[in-house]
């Protein structure tokens, strides 16, 4: 696989980093020699000098919204780059990254705010990851004292169509379930769900939670 990176500040493979910022560039290329290119990766022959053309994934996570949309636009529509993956600057851009095709694009904004939701413990119910093409997401839940599933086996759980248990943690340690394990209050429950189903399924694992 031939990977490039544009915007090594913020960041077995062959991998090339793009860097415009002369300071960081010398940094870099201290370290990782030739993998490093020097240029504005949204000028064309900054890429093809890095060997786009060749390119198997390319990731632009630099601190400009427009340019990271530019440089996976390009890569995907000229050079038919088969994965892209762009950095979300401003959460208010991600319905524009999504509409040019650009995805996956990640939200640092986003990840920081999960990172929270999930070490506060008022919230019953956590958002890890959207998969918006397939229409799923995985969402963790904590097993409150008072659910209806506490002493419960999982094959005898009716979850609603379209959710399905795929992990749970106890005492630190994650495992997949098995049709005999016994859910315990207290279990942090990973399932992966159509959207929608946030609430229903709230109402089996910590019926006193909040969305968070």
């Amino acid at each position: 696989m031939y990977a490039i990176i544009v915007g090594a500040g913020k960041v077995d493979h062959e991998v090339t980093l793009i860097e415009s910022s002369r300071e960081r560039y010398l940094a870099m290329e201290e370290e990782f020699e030739h993998a490093v290119q020097y240029g504005d990766a949204t000028e064309l022959w900054v890429l093809e000098r890095s060997g786009i053309q060749r390119a198997d994934l390319v990731i632009a996570v630099t601190g400009d919204d427009e340019d990271n949309m530019l440089v996976c636009q390009v890569a995907k529509e000229k050079y038919l780059c088969d994965r892209i993956i762009a950095r979300v600057n401003n959460p208010r851009n991600h319905d524009h990254f999504r509409l040019l095709g650009i995805q996956p694009a990640v939200s640092a904004t986003d990840l920081i705010l999960r990172l929270i939701e999930h070490e506060v413990p008022r919230y019953g119910l956590v958002h890890l990851l959207a998969l918006e093409e397939e229409r799923l997401e995985i969402i963790e839940l904590e097993v409150s004292s008072d659910a209806p599933t506490v002493g419960a086996k999982v094959g005898d759980i009716s979850l609603p169509e379209g959710s399905l248990i795929i992990s749970v943690l106890r005492e630190g340690a994650g495992f997949v379930p098995k049709p005999d394990t016994v859910i315990e209050a207290g279990d942090e429950v990973l399932l992966v769900l159509n959207p929608g189903l946030e609430e229903a399924i709230t109402e089996y694992f910590a019926p006193d939670g909040r969305e968070g």
